[in-house]
Parts: C-alpha cells; structure tokens; sequence
C-alpha cells in the first residue's frame, strides 16, 4: 500500500492533467479548425465522456484487484500519450479533415485526449479503495479525493491559461505534463518491493526527457514562418508565403502585406480608406482591432490622428517588428474594446471596427447597447466602419448587423467586396445619422487590382438593408457564435487549399 501522501500527490497531479489537457486541445487543435464554439463543445463532450468512463472502469477493476501497481500505471500511461500529442497531432487533423468542421473537430479531440483523459478518470475510484479503512469513513475519504482532484483541476486551468501557456506554449506545455505524470507513476512504483531502483533510474531518464526534449514549434524563416507565439489570447503565427506576409491568429489570416513593401493586399482595407472622403479634412479616429497595423497605417498617411485598441500585446508586439507599425501610426491601448469605449471621455469623428475574425466575432461588440456605447462617443456627423466577413451579401449575419446598427443610426450602408455575392468575403458597414455620401465620386480605376478598383466595386454595389423583420443583436440574445461557425468552416477550407501541404499556416 502507497503512503496516503503519495495517493494525494497522484490524485492532484491526475486532476491538474485533466483541466490542463482539455485547455491545451482549445490550442493544439485551434489553430488548424479555430478555436470557436464546436472545438470547446467537442472537448466538453471529450472530457466528460472519458471521465465517466473511466470512473465505470476504474470504480469495476479496483474491487475486482485494488493494485498499487495498477494505481501508479494509471498516470504513467495517460502521462506517456500526453507527451506524444505534439507528434500526434497533424496527422490526426490530416486524417479526420475530410469530415468537415464539425465531424473533424470531434473526432480529432476524441482520437488525441479521450484515452489520456480516461486513463486519468480511472485513478480517482482506485485512490477512494486506497485510502479507505472501513465502511464508516468511505464518505468522508471519497469527499475529501473528489476535492483534492477538483481544486487541483482548478488550479491547473488557472495556471495553464494565465501562464503557462503563454510562457511555454501548447506543445511544450502537453509535453512536460506528460513528463509530470510519467514522473508520478514512476515515483509510486518505487514503494512496491524490488522496484524502487528501477524507478529511480526511469525517473531520472523522464526529467532528462523533459529537460532536453523540445516539441514546441520554433520560427523557420528557410520555410516562411517568420514568427510562432503564445499569447494569453491565442497563437500567432508571421508566415511568408507567395510574396505576401500574413499574420494568422489561431489560423486564419488577420493581416496580408507584401512580403518587400508592407503594402496592404487586403481590399478591404482599401473599401474601408473610403471613410476619409466622408470628411473634407482628417480627424481623430479610433480603430478597435489592432492586427498588423494596416488600417492604421493607411489612415495615418492620410492625416488621421489614430487611437487603436488592441486587447492582445503580443499582437502589437508583432505588428512593430514583422509589419512595419511605428509609434506615429497610432497610439495604442492594451484592453477591451468596449471596455475602452466605457472608459474613454474622448469623441471621435470615425471609429472603426476591426476585430471579428473568420472564427472569432466577439459577440459583445455587436449588440445594439455595443453600438449605442458606439454612438456616445461619435463626434456630430461621426462615421462608424464595420469589418465583416460573411458567406454571401445577403447572408442572415449581414442583415442582424445591419438591421442592429440601424436601431441606433439613421443610415446604414453596405459595402460588399468579394464576387460572385454568394462566396466568402468581407463587407464593410458603415453607419452614421447623415447621408453616407463622398465628398468626390471614388477616382475611376486604371487597373483591375488596384486599391482604385476595390473602392469603385464596393462602392458601386453599396445597399441598404430593410430592418423590417430581421433579427436585431442584443447583450440578451445573439447567436453570432452559432452564425460564425458556418464562416469558419468556409475560410478554414480556403485557407487548407491556400497553404497546401506546406504547414506553415498550423
């Protein structure tokens, strides 16, 4: 029989696995499929379905066998496939991405983190037979292994998502997990008569493992990937590829530049440069949605004085090295965008909004109160700018947005960009209570791609939508992350054919 403090250190480390594991697949899995509604609903499903199963399991084998031998096992196996996920992981994605979204993510998180997570569940009904006495006491022992795997679950969360993540990133972090369980199991076998040598010796050989051993994935400019972090918010990757340079937040593609100039190649940012001709001099703007910086850029040339708000550091960190971002572009403030929006006293004559993703549409920042906030601090005759990517112009997503921006502006207008108007791609909505009209017609374009171009199209397909009958978002009902998903699927599919085979983008 284990000592009790052991089967208390074996109970903690197990329940620290599990939290850790599940917040680690958001990761691991994120960047290649998003880490939107489906992925956490997959790990949920994941972690409760191999929990349960092995609470049956290990709650049916410890009456038939309560071994200290089989009890060590538990966390050294789980422990062993834990550390093995970084080199488990692409050719899982790469066999279930025939499925689609949904069947993908599913089976994916179920092939990587249901036998570990089993495994683990096993162990807690083996430290409640090995801790308990007598009949009198199995409540009280089996109350007090639930919580200590419990808070060490909790712990592990907080641990994993506030620091250890973003200090070691989710390879590393899965690998030495497995390494800390692997080491526990081996501790426990040294109590069993003969045994403790052996152990000694393989516990010395996992730590040198775990010291030496580096699955994380570093920056490869030879190979195009220029830059690979961590942040608390997701991953970030810099990627060189066809000429152009992209910054790709949890996999899908926030920034596009030329590889040599930096010049913007995303036309929406040239649709969105239209605002500037609302205005017969610049003025003050705010940008909520950093990412590489381009908006930024392009209406600081243009005279703007630009505040912009980016809730990730580490994405302004990246925009000043790889995207050519300087201090004069704009000034820039770490936190939430509504949260800067409540706090600000500052009125602005356009605001734009930058920061929904193909995955990623922070549901707070598009409710009716969102734009109401919005509103408090537009100068008179202000513009709002609103970055949207959606599968088609008339898509139920366009017309909620439009319909709740029209609850709170007396003019909305859309402009869409990609073409045919069923496919993927983004539209700007722009939303003021004046009329919506340029100070000069949009110049005529010279050349098929050129910014010239980009404006004339969307400006030329610009409609209202009738608010009549259409959803509108508020704090209380929006279901744009249901919404959001049937948009990721899309982009992730462009983006697999786009990258190939060549990785850089996951």
């Amino acid at each position: 029989m284990p000592p009790r403090w052991y089967i208390h250190l074996a109970v903690v480390v197990s329940g620290a696995g599990v939290l850790a594991a599940e917040m680690l697949g958001t990761r691991l899995i994120g960047p290649f499929y998003g880490a939107g509604l489906y992925l956490w609903s997959a790990l949920i499903v994941v972690a409760l379905s191999a929990l349960s199963l092995g609470y049956w399991l290990g709650g049916r084998a410890v009456d038939r066998n309560p071994s200290t031998a089989t009890f060590c096992a538990l966390p050294g196996a789980a422990g062993i496939w834990i550390a093995l996920i970084p080199w488990l992981l692409h050719p899982a994605l790469s066999a279930t991405e025939w499925m689609g979204l949904r069947g993908a993510v599913l089976v994916s998180s179920f092939i990587l983190f249901f036998p570990p997570l089993a495994l683990l569940g096993m162990v807690t009904p083996f430290a409640v037979r090995l801790r308990t006495a007598g009949m009198e006491v199995v409540g009280r022992r089996a109350g007090e292994i639930y919580a200590l795997s419990t808070v060490a679950s909790v712990a592990a969360a907080v641990a994993a998502g506030f620091f250890l993540i973003p200090a070691l990133g989710a390879a590393r972090l899965a690998f030495l997990t497995g390494v800390s369980l692997v080491v526990t199991a081996l501790a426990g076998a040294s109590f069993i008569k003969g045994r403790a040598i052996p152990a000694a010796i393989l516990i010395i050989a996992a730590v040198a493992a775990g010291a030496s051993l580096d699955p994380g994935e570093k920056a490869d400019p030879e190979a195009g990937l220029l830059a690979v972090e961590n942040s608390p918010y997701a991953e970030i990757r810099v990627v060189d590829f066809d000429g152009f340079r992209m910054m790709l937040i949890d996999g899908a593609v926030h920034t596009e530049v030329d590889a040599e100039t930096m010049e913007s190649h995303s036309a929406y940012v040239d649709v969105i440069a239209l605002a500037n001709g609302f205005y017969y001099a610049p003025g003050s703007m705010l940008l909520v949605g950093l990412g590489g910086g381009s908006i930024a850029k392009e209406f600081a040339d243009m005279g703007w004085i630009v505040d912009a708000v980016e809730i990730d550091p580490a994405v302004t960190g990246i925009a000043k090295s790889h995207f050519g971002l300087e201090p004069s572009d704009a000034k820039v403030f770490h936190m939430d965008g509504r949260e800067f929006l409540m706090e600000t006293e500052n009125e602005y004559e356009l605001i734009v909004l930058d920061a929904f993703g193909s995955s990623s549409i922070p549901f707070h920042l598009v409710t009716e109160e969102a734009f109401a906030l919005v509103a408090s601090r537009l100068a008179p005759h202000g513009v709002v700018a609103v970055n949207l990517i959606a599968v088609g112009w008339h898509s139920q997503i366009v017309h909620s947005l439009a319909a709740t921006m029209n609850r709170v502006f007396e003019r909305v207008t859309v402009l869409p960009i990609a073409e045919p108007p069923g496919q993927l791609g983004n539209l700007i909505l722009f939303a003021s209570n004046r009329e919506l009209e340029p100070v000069e017609e949009p110049p005529v374009p010279m050349d098929r791609f050129s910014p010239e171009y980009n404006r004339a199209h969307a400006w030329a397909n610009r409609f209202e939508v009738d608010p009549a009958g259409v959803r509108v978002l508020t704090d209380d009902r929006n279901p744009v992350d249901i919404w959001a998903e049937g948009i990721n699927l899309e982009m992730r599919k462009a983006l697999h054919r786009y990258f190939g085979k060549s990785g850089v983008g996951w």
